[in-house]
């Protein structure tokens, strides 16, 4: 994998994927108030909820069950000194499907924190992760 982030002006930067994707990216620093784009640690938090996203549907789909939507909602607190580290992320699933059983959900969300996100599990490193879902019928 590869990447490339460079500096724009004030706190923008752009960041370059490997695959050949772009997306911007604006730090408070050098007395910018008001940010254009996600910070790093946005997108590093951001990341962690789309790679445990994926990894839900995935396993969901795979286990054959009629998922028709997932959203994580996140929520984290950062230490306040240096370097300021997540300490704790809750991460609160909302799927949406026909017919989808909650011990499938919570087992694909276990799974996904233990085994294969290793976005989570990285940060799990210096962070306390919680989850839990809630269910929605499709129409």
């Amino acid at each position: 994998m590869k990447g490339k982030v460079g500096w724009v002006d004030g706190g923008r930067f752009l960041a370059e994927s490997g695959s050949g994707h772009a997306s911007p990216m604006h730090a408070k620093i050098l007395g910018d108030e008001v940010t254009t784009a996600p910070s790093p640690m946005e997108f590093v938090l951001l990341g962690t909820g789309g790679c445990s996203c994926v990894d839900v549907v995935h396993i969901l789909k795979k286990g054959r069950a009629d998922v028709r939507d997932c959203v994580v909602e996140l929520d984290a607190d950062r230490a306040v000194e240096e370097p300021k580290v997540f300490t704790r992320i809750h991460m609160h699933f909302i799927v949406t499907g026909k017919g989808l059983k909650p011990e499938a959900v919570g087992r694909a969300i276990e799974l996904s924190a233990e085994k294969y996100c290793s976005a989570s599990i990285m940060l799990a490193k210096t962070a306390k992760i919680t989850h839990d879902f809630e269910i929605k019928d499709a129409e």
